[in-house]
């Protein structure tokens, strides 16, 4: 009697932690997966994040969503989500932006202010949700997917939507980036000028270095720059969303109680030890950096993943679409607008 009891009590304390373990490398195998199949053609523009969700959205259309190991699937998706953002401040060199690109930060504060009120007001027009289309907004205006990862908490967005969302700033930001590719020999702009523009107005850090780069090392460095004045603004933004959300809350019958984003402290100290202490404090080899760079990704490969795990495409088909073209207007228009104004 005592042995079935005792064996009884391990299976109900093993199995939990076993199903968790099977979720996470779930979402890792499909991120190694991920990491090999961005390497082919046509894939290597949209990149490992986006084919994580093209993956793991078919998976869940085909076989089904694998309800046992959703323990696992949902800190991949919010955990390692966050542990990724935090990183991403690695990527943020504030002293550079200080230094140099302070004048680039009224271009920023145009491009998110733009991307933001014309995705919301073309979305209002066209009926879309506008969650999402505040999403995509967000994710237009500072750097796609880890902008949309890092306002979804603080909008209490569902995992789906914010799959989605990624989704859409992969696709329209790979096409907006060849298409400037295509432009250079043509457009009537000096190299700094394209570098601003690029910068200014493209949505993934890795949209502008693929428009760039064909145009040299020089306007590569100076539309990154343009790009990170735009990530810089990503914690203020935050701060605004969360005043906004109260206000919001407040007046009505939800909920008034929103988590304070912690990852964003995360994201900011990475930020200032990326910027003051490696390099001047600590030395630490560009190999290791790159590899740091390297397991950011794959993590936010892995969060994505499970955040696509959780599209169902039959409920989100009609959903998602106006969102989608109320993007595409407002990425055209902000090429536009900022083309004229650099």
């Amino acid at each position: 009697m005592n042995e079935n009891v005792l064996k009884k009590s391990h299976s109900i304390n093993v199995k939990p932690l076993f199903y968790w373990t099977g979720g996470v490398m779930f979402t890792f195998i499909i991120a190694l997966l991920s990491f090999q199949v961005a390497k082919f053609p046509g894939f290597q523009y949209i990149g490992p994040l986006a084919t994580a969700i093209i993956i793991s959205i078919f998976y869940r259309q085909i076989i089904g969503y694998p309800e046992k190991i959703k323990s696992g699937i949902i800190f991949s998706a919010k955990i390692l989500l966050r542990l990724a953002i935090i990183l991403y401040g690695l990527k943020l060199n504030i002293d550079i932006i200080f230094k140099q690109g302070l004048g680039l930060v009224g271009f920023a504060i145009f491009s998110i202010v733009v991307s933001i009120v014309l995705t919301l007001v073309i979305a209002k027009w066209l009926k879309a949700d506008l969650n999402l289309s505040l999403l995509v907004g967000v994710g237009t205006g500072v750097c796609g997917a880890a902008a949309i990862a890092a306002v979804s908490p603080i909008l209490k967005s569902r995992e789906e939507d914010t799959a989605i969302s990624i989704g859409i700033i992969a696709l329209i930001g790979t096409i907006f980036s060849i298409i400037y590719v295509l432009l250079i020999p043509v457009l009537p702009l000096t190299p700094d000028q394209f570098g601003i523009w690029a910068g200014v107005s493209l949505h993934e850090l890795a949209n502008v270095a693929t428009a760039a780069a064909p145009a040299g090392e020089e306007v590569l460095a100076i539309a990154l720059l343009a790009k990170l004045g735009r990530v810089f603004l990503l914690v203020p933004l935050c701060f605004i969303l969360i005043f906004w959300k109260k206000r919001k809350q407040s007046g009505g019958t939800e909920d008034t109680k929103i988590h304070f984003p912690w990852f964003l402290v995360g994201f900011i100290a990475m930020s200032l030890v990326g910027s003051y202490v490696i390099g001047n404090i600590i030395v630490i080899p560009n190999e290791i950096i790159s590899n740091i760079s390297i397991f950011t990704t794959f993590l936010l490969t892995m969060a994505m993943a499970g955040l696509g795990l959780h599209v169902n495409l039959n409920a989100l088909r009609s959903k998602a679409m106006r969102p989608f073209i109320a993007m595409v207007i407002t990425s055209v228009l902000l090429s536009v607008f900022t083309f004229f104004i650099v």
